[in-house]
């Protein structure tokens, strides 16, 4: 019986390099120099550096640019460079910013010459417009240095000496070469969908030059495209032996939480680490409601002992890797304009485990609870322990027992690394629970405080779809009277 040969590599190397473009939306680029950041002085040093050596541009996107010691470091900087001449052009997100720095801010910019512009304020004519956020982090300098990152221009992630708070933990890449080029588009890309397109620049002496021998992907995600998610779902498919994830938000939905699943059963080394406290506190416990289907398939959780942990990154098989502001949840993969790089280099992805490894060692792995067996009715039965031939403790002993449990679950956390998974499924029910019931108290009593809300919103709705109709209906007419004219 004859049988098919197996394809050659070269050729199951060329599908899966197409399949690997067409998910992310994103060709291969080779030729770069790709240097790894971590945390948040090396990121700051490095940026500050390229913007305060920049001759020709500077493009500076970034979700939050707060007015604190740091972001005033920033904001001079491009001043300086705006008043020798250089063009600076800033987009920063109006929902990350809010509350954390005001026009008064950029005036000094401004007044320089230097353009900013607030991404996605709210508008009449788009009421849920607002939603969709600018999540990247991202600099370009002069066509020649590119930057990504999770890191926003913020004290906070430099931590708190004084107070005892560690910096947080974050990670992000310096390139050089011709993926350069991909930044610089996808921040005209965000620059023209605020308002008038940057003039066109010519690129830098040696800007599209090979710097190096990386091949990588820049993947610049808009709302509703979904690129990063359809390459992260294929990566879980195609991972054969590891695949070690970071995430700061985690929110796993069923499909990726099923190929995440599917690898582990598979064989596949799957980890994930996250934060053990984290900057908002419903999506850490949002997060851990979901670790059990994860924990039963075999793939291994591990949470953070720092202050925040905010890196999104990924490493697979020790050959591919992913940094950027992508996090493993809806937001970004479907609502938000994201930046990341995909990076197909053993080199790189090695330092990227290496990386990996050594935050493992500043956390502790969740862990089921153990069980014990019986054998019942021809098959075997998962139980808990019960207590036997008395009945069960209640009352103080119960409770003491209970806290005595607790206190050896945290030692033996403390001993091992490792901590027991407790109830997670019941918290966010409660706090939904308490949440609504608060919220029905208040209706009954006093029914003005939630009349006067909800009769604002509406007021902002029928004034936005008003806007919207008034100018879908002018469009219309307009192209109507431009083909009467054309007849």
């Amino acid at each position: 019986m004859e049988t098919t040969p197996p394809l050659a590599p070269a050729p199951i190397r060329l599908l899966a390099e197409q399949a690997l473009s067409r998910a992310a939306g994103a060709p291969l680029v080779g030729g770069n120099a790709v240097e790894l950041l971590i945390d948040a002085d090396a990121h700051f040093d490095a940026w500050l550096g390229a913007i305060r050596a920049a001759r020709q541009r500077v493009l500076l996107e970034n979700y939050i640019i707060r007015d604190d010691e740091v972001g005033r470091a920033f904001r001079d900087a491009l001043v300086a460079c705006a008043q020798r001449g250089v063009l600076v052009a800033v987009v920063y997100d109006w929902l990350g910013c809010l509350g954390q720095s005001r026009a008064s801010f950029w005036a000094p910019l401004r007044a320089a010459g230097g353009q900013v512009r607030a991404f996605n304020p709210p508008r009449f004519g788009q009421p849920f417009g607002w939603i969709s956020r600018d999540h990247r982090k991202l600099l370009v300098v002069d066509g020649l240095h590119g930057f990504l990152s999770g890191v926003c221009i913020s004290q906070k992630w430099l931590g708190d000496p004084a107070r005892g708070m560690a910096p947080w933990r974050d990670t992000g890449v310096a390139l050089r070469g011709p993926a350069v080029a991909e930044l610089e588009y996808a921040f005209a890309e965000s620059w023209a969908s605020i308002g008038t397109p940057l003039a066109p620049f010519g690129p830098g002496a040696g800007a599209h030059a090979a710097a190096g021998t990386v091949a990588l992907r820049v993947i610049a995600t808009q709302p509703s495209t979904a690129g990063m998610y359809r390459l992260d779902q294929l990566i879980a498919a195609m991972a054969r032996r590891t695949l070690w994830l970071t995430d700061a938000y985690f929110v796993g939905i069923a499909p990726y939480v099923q190929a995440l699943a599917a690898a582990a059963r598979d064989g596949v080394d799957v980890r994930l680490l996250v934060p053990g406290s984290s900057d908002i506190p419903v999506v850490a416990s949002v997060s851990r409601s979901g670790y059990r289907p994860l924990l039963n398939a075999g793939v291994r959780v591990f949470e953070w002992n720092g202050s925040m942990l905010h890196a999104k990154t990924a490493v697979a098989d020790g050959q591919w890797a992913r940094v950027g502001s992508s996090n493993l949840n809806v937001a970004s993969w479907l609502g938000n304009r994201e930046i990341d790089v995909a990076v197909e280099d053993v080199a790189f992805a090695t330092r990227l485990a290496q990386q990996y490894e050594r935050d493992l060692g500043n956390a502790t792995e969740i862990v089921l609870a153990p069980r014990r067996w019986r054998r019942r009715a021809d098959q075997l039965q998962c139980q808990p322990l019960r207590p036997r031939g008395r009945r069960a403790m209640g009352g103080s002993s119960g409770r003491a027992a209970a806290g005595a449990l607790r206190i050896a679950n945290s030692v033996g956390a403390a001993l091992t690394d490792r901590r027991v998974l407790g109830d997670t499924a019941s918290a966010p029910l409660v706090a939904g629970s308490l949440g609504l019931g608060v919220l029905a108290v208040v209706a009954i009593l006093w029914p003005a405080i939630i009349g006067w809300p909800l009769g604002v919103l509406a007021a902002w709705l029928a004034l936005n779809f008003g806007a919207r109709a008034w100018r879908l209906r002018r469009r219309f007419r307009e192209r109507a009277a431009g083909a009467d004219e054309a007849v």
